[in-house]
């Protein structure tokens, strides 16, 4: 299975949206809250180069946000990044 990684903070509605999408993929992920957490909000910048949650990683690899993995999904992608091993 893959290795997801995906920053978050409470009240995210694209947050939700995206945890949502690999729920039912049955995907475990790794979530990080950086709402209160400078330095784990600063890792995610500096790892992304974007400031906006959520920040989504796949077996390493940056995927964007809620709209790319939407977009990956739609696209037939997603299932066949998640098999990978991480």
């Amino acid at each position: 299975m893959a290795k997801i990684e995906i920053y978050t903070t409470p009240f995210c509605g694209y947050c939700a949206r995206a945890k949502g999408l690999l729920d039912s993929k049955g995907a475990a992920y790794d979530e990080t809250d950086v709402m209160m957490d400078d330095k784990k909000r600063t890792e995610m910048r500096e790892r992304a180069k974007r400031s906006t949650v959520p920040q989504i990683f796949i077996n390493g690899q940056h995927i964007g946000g809620s709209d790319e993995l939407a977009a990956l999904e739609q696209a037939g992608k997603l299932d066949a990044l998640l098999a990978q091993q991480g």
